[in-house]
């Protein structure tokens, strides 16, 4: 049987290996792929530090990771659209097909939805096998640094784009990786103004170079008075809530404009988060939306566009890589906040 090296989560507790695993088998649906690049996640830190969510929801050993690109090397019998030599990435919604919100074409709200790298063998491999279903096909143009980085940057796209933003004036909360991917996609996307909020000053430098035209930072600014001030009282257009934070939101809700577009992306770790519905929702006539995905596969297209038209450049936002089997630096990094996106290569 051949052997190939991964990271992979052998037991509870903090931490994963590096070690040898047998290369996927491919069914006739399947398609095996030579990983090429694979992008760390937030969620993989929250796996490799096995937070309390894990215990309940992953079956060990599992072989980590989602975010990827690759090059096909072998096909099952039934596979028609991908073809060996293929360049290509993953949807890491891995969805049923069948249930109420697959046939409604909602497939990233699947009511049977898997996720790779956390119920299917994921992508911190030399190889990984995924339904064909699931495979898309790259722009050759697309280096694999950012084409391993397209599935968290459709979760930007979906976020910021959920309404028109040309010419419009933005609130980004909370520029970790995904947020600063929101600021390149905003800025590409035609917003006129994009306030860019964190409290770690690095990640605010980031958002400046994706193309934020103001930072703050709301441990030494009040970001509603900054806000007004900018905008005589009007307040943004949009917020687009990356951050998880429930201070973030609450400032983000009453920076907004009556008949605003709150955009959230950002997962709470509290599971009750006090917002005003009546002053800041109800009667300011606010639209929210709760964004969970990219929409398959509306969103890649778009995606691909943003990359291949040199209209979006991930150049900044790529702040570390490394080989696989160095992926530790790659997690404290995380889980520091000292990082953008951090790539990891797969040994030749």
């Amino acid at each position: 049987m051949e052997k190939m090296q991964a990271v992979v989560k052998t037991e509870p507790g903090k931490g994963a290996s590096y070690t040898d695993r047998a290369v996927p088998e491919v069914s006739d649906f399947d398609v095996l792929i030579r990983v090429t690049s694979a992008s760390i996640c937030g969620s993989d830190v929250h796996l490799y530090n096995w937070e309390t969510w894990s215990e309940s929801r992953i079956q060990l050993p599992r072989i980590m990771g989602h975010e990827m690109a690759g090059e096909v090397v072998e096909v099952g019998k039934r596979v028609k659209s991908v073809k060996v030599g293929d360049y290509v990435s993953a949807e890491t919604h891995l969805y049923c097909g069948r249930c109420y919100a697959c046939l409604h074409g909602r497939m990233e709200v699947c009511l049977n939805l898997k996720i790779l790298g956390f119920d299917r063998d994921g992508a911190f491999a030399e190889y990984i096998s995924l339904p064909e279903s699931v495979v898309w096909k790259n722009d050759p143009t697309i280096p694999k640094e950012w084409a391993s980085v397209q599935e968290p940057l459709g979760n930007a796209v979906d976020t910021v784009l959920v309404q028109d933003v040309t010419a419009k004036t933005i609130l980004i909360t909370g520029c970790g990786p995904v947020g600063l991917l929101a600021v390149g996609v905003a800025k590409a996307s035609g917003a006129s103004t994009i306030f860019a909020t964190d409290i770690n000053d690095a990640r605010l430098e980031l958002a400046l170079k994706m193309g934020a035209t103001d930072i703050l930072n709301p441990n030494k600014t009040d970001v509603v008075e900054t806000i007004m001030d900018f905008t005589h009282g009007a307040g943004v257009e949009m917020l687009i809530e990356m951050s998880g934070n429930p201070n973030a939101l609450a400032d983000g809700l009453r920076a907004l404009t009556p008949g605003g577009c709150a955009s959230l992306l950002g997962l709470f770790k509290e599971k009750q988060v006090p917002i005003d519905l009546n002053r800041h929702v109800v009667l300011k006539g606010i639209r929210m939306f709760g964004i969970t995905g990219r929409k398959i596969f509306s969103t890649w297209y778009k995606t691909t566009q943003l990359l291949s038209s040199g209209q979006l450049n991930l150049d900044p936002v790529i702040t570390h890589r490394f080989a696989l089997s160095d992926f530790e630096k790659g997690m404290e990094l995380m889980a520091e906040g000292s990082c953008g996106k951090i790539v990891l290569f797969p040994p030749d």
